[in-house]
């Protein structure tokens, strides 16, 4: 039996954090990736906001405009979501008109997704002032600088196969 509640709170003591080198860290990089990317998805996000959706609903509408008749395991894939999260976002856009789910022509369990005009033009609105930004941004570039900023970011992309994670719990109540 457990004891009797004290009425005291424990003290959640926080795990012991890995020595790490400040100096070799680029706190200005990112700094500009958190503004550039908070900039980056502001315009988005009020568009979504009209509608009563989100950053979620932006990258199902996105990803579906960009490759029509994709299947929903191909959407969970590539977004690296979990069915759960995917399927209240799905369903609201399906319901609102933006995307039609349709069985797949020779194997009927197959989810295919496509978007409804509403669809397109939506992801073409949201696209819209980003690709803007991206042009201003980059409006004064050498094509050998374009090359730059696209090889960047393409190694920028996935998971450090070096990086160590320890077993430390670092989830807070923040």
């Amino acid at each position: 039996m457990p004891p009797a509640a004290t009425g005291k709170a424990v003290k959640k003591v926080p795990p012991q954090m890995p020595v790490v080198d400040e100096g070799q860290i680029d706190f200005e990089a990112i700094e500009l990736f958190f503004f550039a990317y908070r900039d980056f998805v502001s315009d988005p996000d009020a568009i979504l906001a009209k509608i009563g959706m989100g950053r979620a609903h932006h990258r199902v509408v996105y990803f579906v405009c960009r490759q029509p008749g994709m299947m929903v395991t191909d959407l969970l894939d590539l977004l690296q979501i979990t069915k759960q999260s995917l399927a209240r976002v799905l369903k609201q856009l399906i319901e609102t008109g933006y995307i039609r789910q349709m069985a797949g022509a020779k194997d009927r369990r197959q989810r295919r997704l496509y978007p409804t005009l509403a669809g397109r033009e939506l992801a073409l609105a949201l696209c819209e002032p980003q690709s803007k930004r991206i042009a201003r941004a980059m409006e004064d570039f050498t094509p050998g600088m374009r090359e730059s900023v696209t090889l960047f970011l393409q190694r920028m992309r996935g998971r450090d196969p070096n990086l160590v994670i320890s077993d430390i719990d670092i989830s807070q109540d923040i």
